[in-house]
């Protein structure tokens, strides 16, 4: 029997659009979808969602919940993560929370900026003992991660470890279409090409029929910016570099050092800028959980509609041989994006069959683009070289070299900011807890 594990199985809804689509698909018949989770009882009701789930599709597979991961992981052909280190308390709360003592603001905080670093710092050592077990009990699995920073995690596996790592995000596949919608333009027919950094990516081309509709969607977006909406940063950015990004407004407010700024207040509004948003968004998904919780764990009529999700169609083109093309997270091996560091990890098209993984060859991005890429791809870095070699310095510097943290905070603030966030952190950076800072020249 096949089998795909899911790490991370207790976020029952993200379980039930990955491995729900999974159950949709006519050439996993027979599977065994394994779940594993350290809450057990997250864990039990991702199972009973899924076998009522099982149940109502009448599929042919195979739920079973392991409390055990090496076990879990055992002669698995395909690994599903979706883990969040330290949850939304005490972690993320602090993320946000001590940067704020400072007054620096973030709206996500799950990818670069000081937030995104300490999530990195966290997850990666527990994605070091997922490759330790795969290296011993599934080897030769292909492991698609869906845990952010996406483009930390992704060049940690793929650089650091033997196992087969595609890096998996939500924003490219709704990119355009939402782009074209928003201004009020049909995206059927519409032809793309994106690449980049991961959150960071860009439209490079959108065409009908070989006409290029960028000067249409620059003068729609030009009009829309004089009104209020939920677009706006991503606007401006494209109206001063030339290119749409995929990410949303929320998160590119905080990727770049022009949008959040204590100094310039009015920026928040003009922009219309969510700050504190992703506590927003977890302080109502707990409010609503008991909820959510009965539509979906003790449904015994639940139904499932595949989603947009890239996972299974990914899988079925490594089972079936039939090729999906998709925009997956890489290292830039041999300089698949040519003005970008090797060592990084870029977003860029990529093929999916029985061979495994193809990325596509870019070339130069736009060199504004590139430039805008590189300011995070530092940080990512610096970032990557804090966890591997445990030096606090790199900590310090990776926080030196975020686009906003810099902007916003002077030297000694930033280093005094590191500090407060390693010892909140605790034993969840047990790394970097009560370490000298050699070394370090500021």
């Amino acid at each position: 029997m096949s089998k795909i594990t899911f790490l991370g199985a207790g976020s029952t809804v993200f379980a039930k659009n990955v491995l729900g689509d999974c159950m949709l698909v006519p050439a996993l018949e027979g599977f065994e979808f394994a779940l594993f989770d350290i809450d057990g009882q997250r864990l039990r009701d991702s199972e009973n969602m899924l076998r009522n789930l099982k149940e109502s599709l009448n599929k042919n597979i195979q739920i079973k919940a392991y409390t055990n991961r090496k076990e879990a992981l055992k002669d698995a052909k395909y690994v599903i993560n979706a883990i969040q280190v330290g949850g939304y308390r005490p972690s993320t709360v602090i993320d946000f929370e001590i940067p704020k003592k400072y007054g620096l603001r973030q709206t996500i905080a799950d990818t670069i900026g000081i937030g995104g670093i300490f999530r990195s710092l966290r997850t990666i050592p527990v994605m070091l003992d997922f490759a330790s077990d795969m290296e011993e009990v599934c080897p030769d699995a292909l492991f698609l991660n869906y845990t952010n920073p996406m483009a930390v995690l992704t060049g940690v596996m793929n650089r650091y470890t033997k196992i087969k790592t595609i890096g998996l995000c939500h924003s490219v596949q709704v990119c355009t279409k939402e782009l074209l919608k928003s201004l009020g333009m049909d995206s059927e027919g519409a032809q793309e090409k994106i690449a980049g950094i991961n959150h960071m990516a860009w439209l490079l081309e959108v065409k009908r029929n070989g006409v290029d509709l960028y000067p249409e969607i620059k003068r729609r977006a030009k009009e829309k910016q004089k009104t209020q909406h939920s677009d706006m940063v991503r606007f401006e950015l494209m109206d001063k570099f030339g290119y749409y990004v995929t990410e949303s407004s929320e998160h590119n407010a905080e990727y770049h050092p022009y949008f959040i700024k204590s100094k310039y207040p009015e920026l928040i509004e003009k922009y219309n800028i969510p700050l504190d948003e992703y506590p927003r968004r977890c302080e109502a998904q707990i409010k609503n959980w008991d909820t959510m919780r009965e539509e979906l764990v003790n449904n015994k009529k639940l139904e499932h509609v595949r989603s947009k999700e890239y996972g299974s169609r990914i899988i079925e083109a490594v089972e079936t041989n039939i090729p999906f093309k998709f925009g997956g997270n890489v290292l830039n091996t041999g300089r698949l994006i040519s003005n970008l560091p090797e060592k990084a990890c870029v977003e860029v098209p990529c093929i999916a069959d029985r061979s495994g993984i193809t990325p596509a060859y870019v070339g130069d991005l736009p060199e504004q683009l590139a430039a805008l890429n590189r300011t995070n791809i530092n940080t990512q870095l610096l970032t990557i070289e804090a966890a591997i070699t445990r030096k606090r310095e790199y900590i310090y510097q990776a926080a030196l070299l975020d686009p906003h943290t810099a902007a916003e905070l002077s030297i000694d603030e930033i280093v005094s900011l590191v500090d407060d966030l390693i010892d909140a952190h605790g034993e969840w950076i047990p790394a970097f807890q009560k370490e000298e800072t050699i070394g370090l020249t500021i």
